[in-house]
């Protein structure tokens, strides 16, 4: 992707500086990136190669985890939080899949994926989807946009995969985590996934983009993600690591080595 040449856009998309949406669609083999958004990306191959294994692994376990909660759980409403650009497999389209009539709400604060919502709007003729331009930091606005696409009085799936890494915890993203679920009925549900700090080159990598980018992600203990989940029930196998969580023998990726990403789902009872 050229670097745009209104200056105003480019100064709102900060396409100088590498971005945390436009680096990961990097590293899943897309376009909508830039220079500054390959370069970082290249940067954290660099230290850490496994980086983009772990970025398909979290889009694997997307697909599980809508297949699951439209499926099994006949969860209708979806909420997105922190979405990033559009790749293969939304969950508008994982959902609407299992069943048609599904209602999406993306949400995100990036520019770029604002000018690629049109792509996320493509729903099925029986469901529906809309974007809210928010900010996780501010789960009342989300909550308020939502409320004209889902229906409140039933379950909400909350998928919030790699988003809350995006804060550190001087925002407390356990607090925030539990502000949106406080408003979901019972029988929603919350998908989550993010990085582990267990790993010494992926500390490295991660260090030394947050030096260089326009945003940080945070990497966290096991112990600290399970705690997105308190107050829920957890389903099986618990908070495990991105392969681990029901894998599909079709995922090429999948397999018995260990990743350095958790995930888990929980219901709200």
């Amino acid at each position: 992707m050229d670097t745009p040449e209104d200056p105003r856009l480019a100064e709102k998309l900060k396409a100088d500086r590498p971005h945390s949406a436009r680096v990961w669609n990097y590293l899943l083999g897309g376009r909508d990136n830039y220079s500054a958004d390959r370069m970082a990306g290249d940067m954290i191959l660099d230290t850490f190669p496994d980086i983009a294994r772990i970025a398909r692994l979290q889009r694997y376990f997307l697909a599980r985890a809508v297949r699951y909660l439209a499926g099994e759980a006949g969860i209708r409403q979806f909420l997105d939080v922190g979405t990033g650009l559009p790749t293969v497999d939304n969950t508008h389209e994982v959902a609407q899949r299992v069943a048609p009539e599904c209602r999406v709400v993306y949400v995100d604060n990036d520019p770029l994926v604002l000018v690629h919502a049109n792509a996320l709007l493509t729903s099925s003729s029986a469901g529906s989807c809309d974007y809210i331009d928010a900010d996780v930091r501010d789960p009342e606005s989300i909550l308020e946009g939502a409320a004209r696409t889902l229906d409140f009085s039933r379950p909400i799936a909350l998928t919030l995969l790699g988003t809350m890494g995006q804060l550190p915890d001087s925002d407390d993203p356990w607090s925030i985590v539990a502000r949106l679920m406080d408003r979901l009925p019972p029988g929603s549900h919350l998908a989550l996934s993010d990085g582990t700090d267990t790993d010494k080159a992926l500390n490295e990598a991660i260090a030394a983009y947050n030096d260089n980018s326009a945003s940080e992600y945070h990497l966290r203990s096991r112990e600290r993600i399970a705690r997105f989940f308190d107050g829920l029930e957890l389903l099986e196998p618990g908070v495990v690591p991105t392969t681990d969580w029901r894998p599909e023998l079709a995922e090429p990726d999948g397999g018995p080595a260990s990743v350095d990403a958790l995930c888990g789902i929980a219901r709200k009872p």
